[in-house]
């Protein structure tokens, strides 16, 4: 039996780029730019790439990109999204949970849940922060978001959840407080129109969570930023007001 963020990315890789949360690409593969420093030797591993839009968006920029994804329909939408941008990125069907290319890239992203925090243990979302860890060659940089537990500490999840959704509908929302864990029922309309209800679990970090993880595996140093979609920067820290963490990692 499928989980549920397999079964969502079924036949959804259209609507999934029209979300008002794909909007922001440009500025974020600038962040990333700045943060490897134009470095067009630098290898790039983007894991649950998705559609394929930071890695394409990279590959036009002149780098050399990997893309990871679990979903075979996502997939395929990135390689027709590469083959129309004139560009060539090697896309990959992986579980996060199982790879490791043993220091062959100098960077590493995984931005808007690409795997992480979605997985049912703690255990298995950590195996994903080690996967890419080891993926790392000495100084390289792991960038990726991640969702702020800080966040619905204070503020309902209500309030954002369907702000300017496309294809879904978040409802029945509950946050566990000692497992900082999101159950809620997504109701999502795929590329051909066919209505899915999915019952959904996500796990929320605090962000020294994230840091004594990330220093558990082997990352010297470990800075953390408040992570709106779009806006990445380095002046805003983490709050209760920012829904997702913005993770910088150098091993």
């Amino acid at each position: 039996m499928k989980k549920w963020y397999e079964e969502l990315f079924i036949d959804y890789a259209k609507t999934y780029d029209r979300e008002t949360f794909t909007k922001g690409t440009l500025q974020e593969v600038g962040f990333i730019e700045k943060e490897i420093r134009k470095n067009k030797r630098i290898r790039i591993l983007d894991v649950g790439c998705g559609t394929g839009r930071h890695s394409i968006e990279l590959a036009r920029r002149g780098y050399a990109v990997t893309g990871l994804d679990l979903s075979l329909s996502q997939l395929k939408r990135a390689r027709e999204k590469a083959r129309a941008a004139g560009v060539k990125v090697e896309f990959l069907r992986k579980d996060a949970r199982r790879f490791d290319f043993r220091g062959r890239f100098g960077l590493v992203i995984m931005l808007c849940e690409g795997g992480f925090p979605l997985m049912e243990t703690d255990e298995m979302n950590f195996r994903i922060l080690e996967n890419c860890a080891k993926s790392l060659r000495k100084g390289g940089k792991f960038i990726f978001s991640t969702l702020n537990a800080l966040y619905p500490l204070v503020t309902s999840l209500k309030e954002i959840l369907n702000e300017g959704a496309v294809g879904t509908k978040t409802s029945k929302i509950s946050f566990d407080i000692a497992t900082l864990r999101e159950d809620s029922v997504l109701e999502a309309v795929d590329d051909n129109g066919k209505k899915k209800t999915l019952c959904c679990n996500e796990r929320f970090y605090m962000p020294s969570e994230l840091a004594w993880m990330l220093k558990t595996l082997g990352f010297r140093k470990v800075e953390i930023f408040g992570g709106t979609i779009g806006e990445f920067n380095r002046k805003v820290k983490p709050s209760p007001k920012e829904f997702e963490l913005l993770v910088v990692a150098e091993k």
